[in-house]
């Protein structure tokens, strides 16, 4: 069950390295400015990256619940990996633009954390 913490909050960082792996002229010494300066499926990686950051809250929260109100630990890890996947997916699908795709696996996530709150 823990895994399942640390695997959502590295998510954000698939995103990121996405974004700067071989970037010309990548400044780490501020890595913001130079995003912030990036087109394209850069731009949208790191993007996806915020974004992923901003769903990990409701996501703990949601899973948090459900542990505490002791829902059943099987369907709960299900539940889990499919948010899991779900927001894998946003990353990859934000990146290549598809961006009515993107909003339905997006908002397919929300409704994952829904489930979560209710199981």
């Amino acid at each position: 069950m823990e895994w399942i913490f640390v695997a959502a909050a590295f998510l954000p960082f698939i995103a990121t390295i996405s974004a700067k792996a071989g970037g010309a002229q990548f400044n780490n010494h501020e890595p913001r400015a130079w995003l912030d300066q990036q087109t394209g499926w850069r731009r949208r990686a790191h993007a996806a990256q915020q974004n992923t950051f901003e769903a990990l809250p409701i996501f703990y929260a949601a899973l948090l619940y459900a542990l505490y109100k002791e829902a059943d630990p099987q369907l709960l890890m299900q539940w889990a990996y499919v948010w899991l996947a779900l927001r894998l997916a946003y990353i990859w699908i934000y990146i290549k633009d598809w961006a009515l795709v993107r909003s339905l696996v997006w908002a397919a996530a929300l409704v994952v954390n829904l489930v979560l709150l209710f199981l």
